[in-house]
């Protein structure tokens, strides 16, 4: 999620340890220590731009390192400041190492996909819950937190805490009702999907996006879920074959290398942009979760040699009438 979000959780966490004892230091500690397994955003290269999405929600997420970052940032922050004012190391690696567990946990939640199990297993954990950003899910937590400062008042960081077990659960209620009413569509239509996705559309969970494949094709539909569920529309597009759209690929070029690691991190769900047909995108997201707009692709170059890696393309300059399309989607 969005470092803010993944701030106030951790912080929220650590309350039920933390209470009443050196608040705010410790909640500015806890607050820090659960945003840190981002840091990993740095391991980039100029030469090879698939190297963030590699690193990216891998090590500094994963489970097994838990005990590990949260003893590195309780180093930092003890020696930093937290021993200045007294409060013993114990305490601060406790703080830290609960805040830092929240991470990548919140970050499964959404449908970016995590490294849960590394080194065990590659496999990108995404329960598909709530949205990367989603507001409705981090004021409340934030406006909780603050007064629970405040007024020193641990009752409203336990209130933070069960708002943010409600949401998800509320959440996981709206997955199950768009899973049964696709069930239906794709009966209707007499498809059988290989692979099946639902997930939230941007900052919300009343409208979702549905993808789904079928005779090398994916169909993408939208669904409002509300007092009742109504269909939004959708598409379809075909299923990514490298030989029918790239017959001219070498193989074994680190080109055709780069494509097998962006189809890793799609979990598969790649095809040919409908604008550009030299770029792979990203089917899972869009702005608009009836429309295939990628926000991010690969672009493949004819003249490129073996040895060259393909260019990322980012497409997050979306204009402001998707996002008004959207905000009626949900709201009318």
């Amino acid at each position: 999620m969005d470092p803010l979000s993944q701030g106030l959780v951790g912080t929220s966490i650590s309350h039920l340890y933390i209470k009443n004892r050196r608040l705010i230091l410790l909640s500015i500690i806890a607050f820090l220590s659960a945003m840190s397994p981002d840091l990993d955003v740095l391991f980039r290269s100029d030469e090879d731009p698939l190297i963030f999405l590699e690193y990216h929600r891998q090590f500094t997420h994963s489970l097994i390192f838990i005990p590990f970052g949260g003893l590195i940032c309780t180093i930092f922050f003890y020696y930093v400041f937290a021993k200045r004012y007294e409060v013993d190391f114990k305490t601060v690696y406790i703080v830290s190492t609960i805040s830092y567990a929240t991470h990548g946990l919140v970050d499964a939640t959404t449908s970016y996909g995590t490294q849960l199990y590394w080194p065990f297993s590659n496999e990108r954990v995404a329960f598909n819950l709530v949205s990367v950003i989603d507001p409705l899910f981090t004021l409340p937590i934030l406006l909780f937190l603050f007064f629970s400062i405040l007024k020193k008042n641990y009752l409203l960081s336990i209130l933070s805490v069960v708002w943010m077990l409600s949401y998800y659960s509320l959440s996981k209620y709206q997955e199950q009702r768009v899973t049964q009413y696709m069930n239906g569509v794709i009966l209707e239509r007499e498809h059988e999907p290989n692979a099946f996705l639902i997930k939230p559309s941007f900052a919300n969970i009343i409208v979702w996006k549905s993808i789904y494949e079928h005779s090398g094709k994916y169909y993408v539909d939208a669904i409002k879920v509300g007092v009742e569920e109504n269909y939004l529309g959708g598409t379809s597009i075909e299923k990514l074959d490298i030989d029918k759209s790239f017959p001219w690929l070498d193989k074994t070029s680190q080109q055709a290398r780069d494509i097998e690691r962006f189809r890793w991190f799609a979990n598969g769900y790649l095809s040919v942009s409908p604008v550009d047909s030299m770029q792979i995108i990203d089917v899972r997201y869009s702005t608009l979760p009836n429309k295939v707009l990628p926000l991010w692709s690969i672009a493949l170059d004819k003249r490129a040699s073996n040895k060259d890696h393909i260019k990322y393309v980012t497409s997050r300059s979306t204009s402001s009438r998707n996002y008004k399309e959207l905000i009626k989607m949900i709201f009318f």
